[in-house]
């Protein structure tokens, strides 16, 4: 179906399209009758008129949209509470989130031309050409990072240091064999390898062995074969990519008869509810996602002139939270 416009509404109304867009944007000062206001008016409704976003954006200078622009990774409980927040806060000023995933090849400025966003958040850094492209039509960009980033305008979440922290925590524990449990996905590579990178760090720093790394499936079976093979390895300790995957480890250890923590602890990331309830409750590492939604929002808000400088970030961007599986 063809979308309507200002046209169809103009013809439909008897009257010009100067008249409908003095109707439809409110403009003051000109005269019009009652009559003819709200002619106007039941025509665009009865027809569903909306207005386009970018002739909208051309009329205020600036759109309502916020483009976030997110890689191609599976929405798992973290992202989904972030962009929950961040759409929440953004809305109170009169923002809308548009979230894009990145499943193809497609060029990024075809995406924001065609938006014509007010400003633009990439959850990963853009590459150098799109930032600059960006700026230069005037779309202030605000970004995170996976990696450490001492640049003012970028939240850094250190994917290696959140891998490092599970391993610190396993050796305090008196740990000494350790095991990765990782995701089968590649869409979470990026987070998945740098967490094991810290992990092996880790391991190097207190002059352990290199840790046994083994693909986790969300299922008992596939956990349970994991846990075979780390304990003829003689692993004690296992630090699992995400909350999801420590559930399925705790499981497939009960499945070979194993006791937790007594013969493994096993600590995983993100606290989600499901962890505090697990049997046993599961340690884990977690992350400051409140915390990071109100600096991007209030970031995004500074670079459109709508709030004050964002605020400091947190020092506590990530902790263990210790619980029985330790």
């Amino acid at each position: 179906m063809a979308r309507v416009t200002s046209a169809d509404v103009a013809r439909e109304s008897g009257v010009s399209r100067t008249t409908v867009s003095y109707v439809l944007n409110a403009k003051t000062g000109i005269a019009l009758t009652d009559a003819t206001r709200q002619r106007v008016l039941e025509t665009a409704a009865r027809l569903g008129y909306t207005p386009s976003a970018p002739a909208r954006a051309l009329r205020s200078g600036r759109s309502d949209l916020v483009l976030c622009v997110l890689p191609d990774w599976t929405i798992g409980p973290a992202i989904d509470r972030l962009l929950d927040l961040l759409a929440t806060a953004l809305a109170e000023h009169g923002l809308t989130v548009l979230v894009h995933i990145c499943r193809d090849s497609r060029p990024l400025a075809e995406l924001w031309r065609a938006v014509t966003p007010c400003a633009v958040l990439g959850l990963t850094p853009f590459g150098e050409q799109d930032a600059r492209a960006m700026r230069q039509a005037g779309i202030p960009v605000v970004g995170a990072t996976l990696d450490a980033d001492p640049q003012p305008d970028v939240f850094a979440v250190p994917q290696t240091s959140i891998g490092a922290l599970q391993a610190d925590h396993l050796v305090s524990r008196g740990r000494r064999v350790l095991a990765y449990a990782s995701p089968h996905d590649d869409r979470v590579a990026a987070f998945a390898d740098r967490r094991l990178a810290g992990v092996r760090a880790a391991c190097e720093r207190h002059g352990l062995p290199e840790p046994l790394v083994t693909a986790v499936d969300l299922d008992v079976a596939s956990a349970a074969d994991a846990v075979r093979s780390w304990r003829a390895g003689g692993v004690t300790g296992v630090a699992a990519y995400n909350d999801e995957v420590a559930l399925a480890v705790l499981a497939g250890l009960r499945a070979q008869g194993a006791d937790v923590p007594g013969d493994v602890a096993v600590i995983g990331v993100d606290d989600i509810p499901a962890a505090r309830v697990a049997a046993p409750a599961l340690t884990t590492v977690w992350q400051a996602i409140d915390a990071q939604a109100d600096y991007l929002a209030a970031a995004l808000l500074a670079a459109l002139g709508l709030a004050d400088d964002p605020p400091e970030r947190p020092d506590d961007v990530f902790h263990v939270v210790q619980r029985a599986s330790t």
